[in-house]
C-alpha cells in the first residue's frame, strides 16, 4: 500500500513539475548545446491511448542527433516511442521531426541498421545505465519534414 502511494505522489510531482518545465523548453530555455546537456520536449504518442503526450526529456547533442533519457524509472515514454518511432520535438524554440531509436532494458529493441557503427555504438555503451537504473535512452535523428520533401522532389 505505502509502494502504491509513493509512486502515486511521484507521478503527480512529475507532472506539475512538466507543466511548469515544459512551455520554458519549448520557448528554447536549457536546449542543449555540442557541448552542454539540455532538456528537449518530445511529443510521444500513447501506445494504448493514441493521443499525443508531451515529455520533458534530458538530452545530449550529438552530430544531428540527440540522446535522451530521463531521472525517472517508471515513465511510459520509452514504450511509447518505441511502439511510435516518428516524432516531434522541441529545441531552441523550434520543432523538429525526428525518428527514434529506442535502447532500454524493458523495450526488446536492437540498434538500427540505419544508424551509423558509432552511434550504433554509442547506443550499446549505455546498455549498462538502462539496465541499472532501469531508465530508458533513446537516440533522436532527424528527419525532413513532408513540406520539405515535397518542395525538393
Amino acid at each position: 500500500m505505502f509502494a502504491q502511494e509513493c509512486d502515486c505522489l511521484e507521478a503527480r510531482w512529475y507532472r506539475s513539475m512538466n507543466r511548469i518545465v515544459e512551455p520554458l523548453v519549448r520557448a528554447g530555455f536549457g536546449s542543449p548545446t555540442i557541448l552542454w546537456p539540455g532538456v528537449i520536449v518530445v511529443e510521444t504518442i500513447g501506445r494504448k491511448t493514441g493521443r499525443t503526450l508531451p515529455v520533458p526529456l534530458l538530452a545530449t547533442q550529438i552530430g544531428n542527433s540527440l540522446l535522451v533519457s530521463t531521472v525517472r524509472r517508471k515513465s511510459q515514454w520509452v514504450k511509447n516511442l518505441a511502439a511510435h518511432p516518428k516524432v516531434r520535438y522541441w529545441k531552441d524554440g523550434r520543432r523538429h521531426d525526428a525518428t527514434a531509436v529506442v535502447f532500454a532494458s524493458q523495450v526488446k529493441t536492437q540498434p538500427s541498421a540505419q544508424l551509423s557503427p558509432q552511434l550504433a555504438r554509442l547506443l550499446v555503451l549505455v546498455r549498462p545505465y538502462s539496465r541499472m537504473y532501469g531508465g530508458g535512452v533513446a537516440l533522436l535523428t532527424p528527419r525532413r519534414s513532408h513540406t520539405k520533401e515535397r518542395s525538393t522532389s
